[in-house]
């Protein structure tokens, strides 16, 4: 059984990482970053020794990581993310020493914001003995989406999209790993609570086929994603994660 608590990642200094040293790290078809971006690991933030420093590199990393979601790697350019962010064009040469440091920066960003969005939705969960369609409930809510998010296919899109890119980038590579562990966490805690057996082996499958059910919806718009995410779910929760003998303690 998963620890309790063994899912808290400490977001409440989330903006501070971001902006000192970022360390962590959806589609109608799939776009690859250009061939031309090939971010290397994160250097240490140029310029970022001040206060106003850090407020205007947070600035620059915060307007990155929204055009990365809403266009892909190919909305991040030096002019938008200034514009974005209300800053001078040089700004962004100044606290970064690339775009690929500065690309490599906003994925660290979304990447604890998604974690911050994961941990709390996990502390809202019980502990209970789940049935496989409330258990499946609880698991498309956390990795695909709430089912009152506006956006919902876009977000999916951009989620995908960086995985693909950074599967292509080996500078990418570590950020995104880092944010694949914290789902894993989530998931398994949320198995913990529903009184269910938890192997982490399998949760990574878990969630593997359910990135491949979405994936799949995403590209039939005849398939809502949640649908046949939760359908996937309730097929195999029973086999990954069966019923835990042992009392559920609360």
């Amino acid at each position: 059984m998963a620890p309790e608590g063994a899912f808290a990642p400490k977001v409440a200094v989330a903006a501070k990482q971001v902006v000192a040293a970022p360390t962590v790290a959806t589609p109608p078809a799939v776009v690859a970053a250009p061939a031309a971006v090939a971010p290397k690991a994160v250097s240490t933030p140029k310029g970022a020794v001040t206060p106003k420093g850090e407020r205007r590199r947070y600035a620059l990393v915060s307007a990155a990581a929204e055009l990365l979601c809403e266009g892909g790697f190919e909305a991040v350019r030096h002019r938008a993310v200034a514009r974005r962010a209300g800053l001078p064009l040089a700004s962004t040469t100044y606290y970064f020493s690339s775009l690929d440091d500065l690309i490599a920066s906003a994925v660290a960003h979304i990447g604890l914001l998604e974690v911050a969005q994961l941990r709390a939705q996990v502390a809202t969960v019980s502990r209970r003995r789940r049935s496989a369609d409330t258990t499946a409930d609880l698991l498309v809510d956390l990795l695909v989406g709430s089912e009152s998010e506006t956006r919902l296919t876009e977000q999916l899109i951009s989620r995908y999209e960086r995985h693909i890119a950074c599967a292509r980038l080996p500078g990418l590579r570590e950020i995104q790993r880092r944010s694949l562990r914290q789902r894993v966490d989530a998931v398994a805690e949320v198995i913990d609570r529903s009184g269910r057996s938890v192997r982490p082996e399998l949760v990574s499958a878990l969630i593997c086929t359910v990135d491949g059910a979405v994936v799949s919806a995403l590209v039939d718009d005849r398939q809502d994603p949640r649908t046949l995410a939760r359908s996937t779910v309730i097929d195999v929760i029973d086999a990954v994660a069966p019923f835990d003998r042992r009392p559920v303690q609360v």
